[in-house]
């Protein structure tokens, strides 16, 4: 079964991104689906997901209350309530500035984690804090952050090659057996 990816974005960097790792993946990889025109029975439709999303305002996910026009994960998460998501996995990138902001950046990759661990969802692709300057994040956990971060305004040289190294990770860690 392929590798459902799904985002949520803003300005269209995040659609791009996870156009780039579909690309990578191959056959391995569904097509991207913005989350806000993705149903609950697509989202079912997979066992391994790859995640992204930006991080916008004040350290928020993506939706209507941050001043999109259209949904986003703020109006996806919530249709996940009650459901057992346990046997799955998924792993998760976000796009952030960690120069305009440093005290919320990828923090929607920590609010994203947050919501799927606590439905019973197995989350790999832990990345390094080494290379990144910024204040604090949610998506931080000691010395990584939990999902690939991504700075497309000042760091977009290095996407490329976070990408793959990323990608190789999680190919592997998806693939692992989940320990009881």
């Amino acid at each position: 079964m392929p590798i459902g990816i799904f985002f949520g974005t803003d300005t269209g960097r995040t659609r791009l991104i996870a156009k780039q790792i579909a690309k990578k993946l191959g056959d391995a990889a569904a097509a991207p689906v913005n989350i806000g025109r993705a149903t609950l029975d697509d989202f079912l439709a997979y066992d391994c997901w790859i995640l992204g999303s930006p991080t916008l305002g004040d350290g928020e996910l993506p939706g209507q209350s941050v001043g999109l026009s259209q949904p986003s994960w703020e109006e996806f998460l919530p249709q996940l309530d009650g459901v057992d998501l346990r046997g799955r996995t998924a792993a998760i990138f976000g796009l952030g500035d960690q120069k305009k902001y440093p005290d919320e950046f990828v923090d929607a990759i920590g609010l994203l984690h947050d919501a799927l661990l606590a439905r019973g969802v197995r989350i790999v692709g832990r990345w390094p804090v080494a290379g990144y300057e910024f204040n604090q994040s949610k998506a931080q956990d000691g010395e990584h952050f939990l999902g690939l971060a991504l700075d497309q305004h000042h760091q977009p040289v290095l996407t490329e090659a976070r990408l793959d190294a990323w990608l190789a990770q999680i190919r592997a860690e998806m693939a692992a057996p989940v320990s009881a």
